[in-house]
């Protein structure tokens, strides 16, 4: 298991009945997570002051109910190992999510290391980012060096990693922000001959096309990953593919990479994401990861 044990402002304090207690920054907050199956464990003092719980509703979504101190939004920090500081606007969302994975830390070190000991020595990094969400991945790839091509269909979502770029001293970084459909933006850099020498993907469990076709990620990700290997360079760097689909095994994703005939030559290891929870000193799993880089 890849663990993300390096947060000094995100933590982790406890799990319990179906949710997770976290402190992001001078906040503590309640959230659903469907793998704490386990029952009344709540040891932790904070489950009762939390500053935010969010709530689920029996009619679908669900919202937040703070008892007064919930900010509307606030930034935290992550240190990379190459001396890098990331900083990230946290906003809680109508969905939960806050803007940020925590979890994808670990992924952040491997990859900012791999671009770093290419850049140190006078190589140009050129990273596509798909499914890019709020670009956390993006910042950390910037910061290490890369150029990065940050693609996600949300247009909200383009523009809180533009903020979270800016906060992280990369505003001026080379950067290219796509508001697009992920297959459709890979399938015009194929006809156009661009090519980057990283892909890293977050594709989503379900969703719906710009035309309303249905998206499920055990039916698309074998043609996925093989077409966007073909934008890979001749001097590739590494492939990134994470996942939150139950049920996917990450084992099942590597197998796929490694029978694409554009990854060949390299190694990949599949494994899952954690979380160390600072109540049982355990590790709480948080999706799964297959990581490609050239042997």
């Amino acid at each position: 298991m890849w663990k993300s044990d390096k947060w000094k402002e995100y933590e982790l304090l406890d799990t319990s009945d179906g949710e997770r207690l976290e402190r992001w920054g001078s906040c503590t907050l309640v959230r659903p997570d469907p793998q704490v199956v386990w029952k009344n464990c709540r040891k932790n003092p904070m489950w009762k002051r939390a500053d935010g719980i969010y709530k689920r509703s029996s009619s679908g979504g669900g919202g937040w109910k703070s008892r007064g101190r919930l900010k509307q939004e606030w930034h935290i920090s992550y240190d990379l190992e190459i001396g890098k500081k990331l900083t990230f606007v946290i906003r809680p969302t109508g969905f939960k999510h806050t803007g940020l994975f925590p979890e994808q830390a670990s992924n952040w070190e491997w990859f900012s290391n791999l671009i770093h000991q290419r850049t140190v020595n006078g190589k140009p990094v050129k990273v596509l980012n798909l499914f890019a969400y709020t670009g956390g991945a993006t910042a950390a790839a910037a910061a290490a060096g890369a150029s990065v091509c940050h693609v996600d269909a949300s247009r909200g979502m383009v523009m809180q990693a533009k903020e979270n770029a800016r906060l992280s001293g990369l505003g001026d970084s080379p950067i290219r922000y796509i508001v697009d459909d992920c297959k459709k933006f890979v399938e015009r850099e194929i006809r156009r001959g661009n090519r980057y020498d990283a892909v890293i993907m977050d594709p989503p469990s379900y969703g719906r096309g710009p035309s309303g076709e249905i998206w499920k990620l055990e039916d698309n990700i074998d043609d996925f990953i093989k077409l966007a290997a073909q934008v890979i360079s001749d001097n590739p760097l590494f492939f990134l593919v994470n996942s939150y689909t139950t049920g996917l095994s990450p084992s099942v994703i590597k197998y796929i990479i490694d029978t694409t005939d554009k990854l060949n030559g390299g190694t990949s290891e599949a494994g899952e994401l954690g979380l160390p929870v600072t109540e049982t000193k355990l590790i709480l799993p948080c999706g799964s990861a297959v990581r490609w880089q050239i042997s």
